[in-house]
């Protein structure tokens, strides 16, 4: 099969789709693999690093797009993509599709096989190529709701750990899964008073039982967030429904109007739509706004700030799923591996995943059907 990376297009996003390393990986099982020129130097990685791994290097992203079979990336095509694509073409990213319509009808008119890596699971009903990326996340909102409650940043000039003498900051993370416990752990480290909010008692007993007393745990309901957030300084929301679906409004517009002046929401979520009514997609360049005295920084490519970390994690989670499409075809790989059934989010004109046929009312289709 021929393989590709290409450039990532989206603002402010250092990351690629394959390393060198998982280049000569991809050539030891038989494939061609085809990078666009430069689209490594984010990360680290050189065209010269590439060919020497034996990847063929390309002037454009056209001619990936056109010359492969299967394209490796990290954030999902934008529009200036969607032409590129051919009928048959296996894309394998980030898609997110539940926040995005016009992309869906992308994929299903031009009659690609899409893999999204945050909806593959593994045997425990895990999301494996979605957490290394969501504990990213999960630090980085941390360092970025630091920096956004400096005054400079229209911040309430809180330092998150205090100092003898002075307050520590009061932090609200809500979800329990991977980004809540960075972001919990970091801001654990920095010295912040942390609650964390979860609807899964388990858990939070789990969380209870490893961090005792450093942190408090929270049973997660709309009347319990909007009682404590008037007391908090940051907020991260962490929220992930399973599948890929759009997440719930959990933070409302007139929540702001409770919260303190200067406060901070950063908005992991925003990926999948965000967690506050007020929140919209930022870039890293002009990463907050401020609406109703509330600093909200919602970038949708967090991790793509620290991108020769992110792009080392995120490869060291996709690669073994890659090669298995790669090797086999997406149809023999959902035979053998149950769990990249869920992966597979449109194939060949028709929407398999049921979360993003529910929000846009588009028909849903089985895919074991499909491929049938």
């Amino acid at each position: 099969m021929k393989v590709g990376s290409v450039k990532e297009i989206k603002q402010n996003e250092f990351r690629i789709g394959l390393t060198p390393n998982n280049v000569s990986d991809y050539k030891s099982n038989g494939h061609e693999v085809f990078i666009e020129a430069g689209a490594g130097v984010g990360s680290g990685f050189s065209d010269d690093m590439y060919k020497a791994a034996g990847a063929t290097i390309l002037g454009s992203a056209k001619e990936v797009w056109s010359t492969c079979d299967m394209i490796v990336k990290v954030k999902e095509p934008l529009e200036p993509e969607y032409s590129m694509m051919k009928e048959g073409q296996i894309i394998y990213t980030y898609l997110h599709l539940a926040a995005d319509r016009p992309l869906t009808e992308a994929l299903l008119k031009n009659k690609v096989k899409a893999v999204a890596y945050e909806t593959v699971t593994d045997n425990n009903g895990g999301l494996p190529l979605l957490k290394p990326m969501s504990e990213v996340a999960g630090k980085v909102s941390i360092q970025a709701g630091a920096r956004s409650l400096e005054k400079l940043q229209g911040g309430a000039g809180v330092l998150l750990g205090g100092v003898p003498g002075t307050r520590k900051a009061n932090v609200m993370v809500i979800g329990g899964g991977a980004v809540g416990v960075s972001a919990m752990k970091m801001a654990m480290g920095l010295g912040a008073n942390v609650t964390i909010f979860d609807n899964n008692l388990d858990r939070l007993t789990y969380l209870d039982d490893v961090f005792g007393s450093k942190i408090q745990t929270m049973y997660s309901t709309p009347a319990k967030i909007a009682e404590l957030l008037p007391t908090m300084d940051l907020v991260v929301g962490a929220v992930l429904l399973p599948g890929g679906a759009a997440a719930p409004k959990l933070i409302k517009k007139e929540h702001l109007k409770t919260m303190k002046p200067g406060s901070v929401i950063v908005d992991v979520a925003i990926d999948q739509g965000g967690c506050a009514e007020t929140s919209r997609v930022t870039y890293h360049s002009d990463p907050v706004f401020i609406e109703d005295g509330v600093v909200h920084y919602c970038v949708a490519n967090m991790p793509g700030a620290v991108p020769q970390t992110s792009t080392v994690a995120l490869t060291n989670a996709t690669l073994s799923i890659g090669l298995k499409i790669a090797n086999m075809g997406v149809e023999a790989a959902c035979r053998a591996d149950k769990n990249i059934i869920p992966g597979v989010n449109c194939y060949s004109g028709h929407l398999v995943n049921e979360p993003v046929a529910k929000e846009f009312g588009i028909e849903l289709k089985n895919l074991m059907d499909v491929l049938a």
